[in-house]
């Protein structure tokens, strides 16, 4: 399964910050773009990760919304 997530980046002293507005506390930063890209990514993999173990035996439900 496939999502796409927006990401702001912002220039910071250490290289690029970066976060995922849509999961609340999500963030990392790299020296340059492609390195903040490439560790967003790991991040929003182990947020998600974390998310799954943590309802896990939850009554889930999924919603499709269109913007």
């Amino acid at each position: 399964m496939s999502y796409t997530y927006t990401v702001v980046l912002k220039k910071s002293e250490e290289g690029i910050a970066i976060s995922c507005p849509s999961l609340p506390g999500c963030w990392s930063q790299g020296n340059n773009e492609q390195d903040a890209l490439n560790n967003i990514k790991i991040a929003i993999e182990e947020y998600l990760q974390a998310i799954e173990t943590l309802t896990k035996n939850e009554d889930i439900r999924k919603v499709e919304v269109f913007i």
